[in-house]
C-alpha cells in the first residue's frame, strides 16, 4: 500500500513566534509530499511495497534510503512540535537529560550549538542510545540514527526549506524558537 501525507497534529496558525504557516505550508504539503511520492515511486512492484518506512530506511541504500528516510525524518519532525510554547519536559526525560548533560540549560546550549553548527542540510537529535543514555547527534543528508541502532527522541530539521521564509539566513534564531516548541511529551514517550 503506498505511503500518504499525515495530516499534521496541529493547525499551524496556533503557532507563535516559530515559523509562518505558509511554511508549514511548503515544509509538509509540498518537501514531505515529495519525499512521500519519490518513495511511492521507487518501491512500486518490488519486496518494499509491503515494508515500513522505518524498515525500508534501515534495509536500502541510495536513492531509496535517501527517500524513505526523508520522509520518516519528517514525519518525526513534524511530531516533535506543539504550539505550546515551553511545555513542561516530563519527569523521567528532565532527570536523564540532567543526568546526562548537567542541566536542562546545558543540554539546551549543547543542542542549539550542534544544530547550528551542523554544516548544509541535516538533522541534529537527541536520541537515547542505551539504557539511561542520552546523546546530542547531528547527520546530513538523510541520515537517521536508528540507522546505527540509537532510538530518536526529538529532532531538529536544518535543511533550509525549514526556516528559509521565516529566517532567512538566521539558523540560530530558527533552532532557538524550535526549542521553545518542542513536544516533549511526545518525546519522553519514546523512551525505552
Amino acid at each position: 500500500m503506498p505511503f500518504t501525507l499525515k495530516p499534521l497534529p496541529y493547525n499551524p496558525a496556533d503557532f507563535q513566534n516559530f515559523v509562518s504557516p505558509e511554511t508549514f505550508s511548503f515544509h509538509h504539503g509540498r518537501h514531505l509530499q515529495a519525499y512521500i511520492d519519490a518513495a511511492n515511486k521507487l518501491i512500486a512492484g518490488t519486496d518494499y511495497a509491503a515494508k515500513t518506512l522505518e524498515e525500508i530506511m534501515l534495509t536500502s541504500s541510495g536513492p531509496l534510503f535517501n527517500q524513505a528516510a526523508q520522509a520518516w525524518n519528517h514525519d518525526f519532525y513534524f511530531a516533535c512540535l506543539t504550539p505550546e510554547e515551553h511545555q513542561a519536559i516530563p519527569a523521567k526525560l528532565k532527570t536523564l537529560i540532567e543526568s546526562n548533560f548537567g542541566s536542562v540549560a546545558d543540554f539546551t546550549r549543547n543542542y542549539a550549538a550542534a544544530a547550528a553548527g551542523n554544516f548544509g542540510s541535516g538533522w541534529t537529535w537527541l536520541m537515547q542510545t542505551g539504557p539511561n543514555k542520552l546523546k546530542i547527534m547531528s547527520t546530513s543528508n538523510a541520515g537517521n540514527p536508528m540507522v546505527d541502532g540509537f532510538n530518536p527522541l526529538l529532532t531538529v530539521d536544518v535543511w533550509e526549506h525549514a526556516y528559509y521564509l521565516d529566517y532567512q539566513n538566521c539558523r540560530a534564531d530558527y533552532i532557538a524558537a524550535f526549542l521553545s516548541h518542542v513536544n516533549w511529551d511526545f518525546a519522553a514517550g519514546r523512551l525505552k
